[in-house]
């Protein structure tokens, strides 16, 4: 259990001060124009004062087209920068790592909020969304660009790239939704090829010591395992990011996919040769045992969502008390609202099943 509370240096020099990260959780808090609220700054600017070794925000748009959510946290705007400013010294003053979730949701885009059809690497019926050009794509990848660059000028320490949970790095890397002629579609190589152009770009235009991750998910969302393995693989053979935060929703379960028996989703992970890039667990990590286990499974740190939802301070909680448990769901509004939440993250959570009480 000490190990959890061990400092973790990355290789851009960052260090974190335990192996703490808050996950990155939608919460529909900030204003519609994407710039940042009251709510959101209190939420995340607990947690870093509660204890996390690193704070990250909920996933923030790159493009006013890449809105995922109601609420969301923009940075596709230099009129975002005083609020990302902001919140990024709030972080600073609890002694956590500022990290920005950098994302675009692709086909998952509401057609009614961005006021046309969603974008995708192909045409997608199912969502209405039609396929970038080629130049559009090359937008896309300059737009997580300059929103590095705008989270570096805010003072965040790093970014992270969401290809994870179906959205649109994540709709590139599918060989299902997927479905190009060009450069950017067919083999994996062609698939990945935004996802890495973007990694040197970033690497290119910020300071040396930015802090760069990457969230992917090994399974679910037209994702193949075995292509999930080979690419970090890659990543961590490259060696441009800081970071890999494997979404794994339970990261102890066997993969659902065959061949791949008597194994964790994590084992799987935690065996790349890494070099000098960290792995994260991200999924159903409640507890200081079950932290404890994803270090002793071969992660280097852990990020946890709905127990850090739970209790701002989680951190500081399992280290008084390494037996320590989270309150049991469901939990009441005020409850939540006690913990740093504001009426549209509560509304949000009530959604989860028997997470809030009626």
């Amino acid at each position: 259990m000490s190990d959890l509370f061990e400092p973790l240096a990355f290789a851009s020099g960052a260090r974190m001060k335990n192996r703490f990260m808050l996950a990155p959780l939608t919460n529909l808090q900030s204003y519609a124009d994407g710039t940042l609220s009251d709510d959101e700054y209190r939420w995340l600017t607990l947690r870093a004062h509660g204890g996390f070794g690193a704070t990250m925000t909920c996933a923030s748009h790159v493009q006013a087209a890449g809105l995922g959510f109601p609420g969301q946290l923009g940075c596709f705007s230099d009129d975002h920068l005083p609020g990302l400013t902001r919140l990024a010294n709030g972080i600073h003053e609890g002694y956590s790592l500022a990290i920005l979730q950098l994302h675009h949701a692709g086909m998952r885009s509401p057609a009614d909020a961005i006021g046309e059809a969603p974008l995708c690497p192909s045409d997608n019926t199912e969502f209405g969304a039609r396929a970038l050009s080629e130049d559009e794509v090359t937008q896309v990848a300059d737009a997580f660009l300059d929103a590095a660059k705008r989270a570096e000028q805010a003072g965040f320490d790093g970014v992270e790239l969401h290809g994870a949970h179906g959205y649109l790095l994540g709709q590139f890397l599918s060989p299902g939704i997927n479905q190009r002629s060009d450069r950017y579609g067919g083999s994996l190589e062609n698939r990945a090829r935004l996802l890495l152009e973007i990694i040197e770009g970033i690497r290119a235009r910020c300071r040396p010591d930015f802090l760069l991750g990457l969230r992917l998910s090994p399974e679910r969302f037209d994702i193949v395992l075995g292509e999930m393995l080979e690419l970090a693989q890659q990543l961590c053979r490259e060696g441009q990011l800081d970071f890999l935060d494997m979404s794994l929703w339970d990261g102890f379960k066997e993969p659902a996919e065959a061949g791949y028996e008597g194994q964790s989703l994590l084992s799987l992970f935690a065996g790349i040769d890494r070099g000098t890039v960290r792995l994260g667990s991200a999924g159903n990590i409640r507890s200081g045992a079950a932290a404890a286990r994803c270090l002793a499974e071969g992660a280097d740190f852990v990020l946890t969502g709905r127990a850090a939802i739970l209790h701002h301070d989680l951190p500081r909680r399992i280290a008084a008390d390494p037996a320590f448990e989270p309150v049991a769901n469901p939990v009441s509004r005020a409850y939540l609202a006690q913990e740093g939440l504001g009426e549209p993250f509560i509304d949000y959570m009530a959604t989860w099943k028997g997470f809030v009480a009626d």
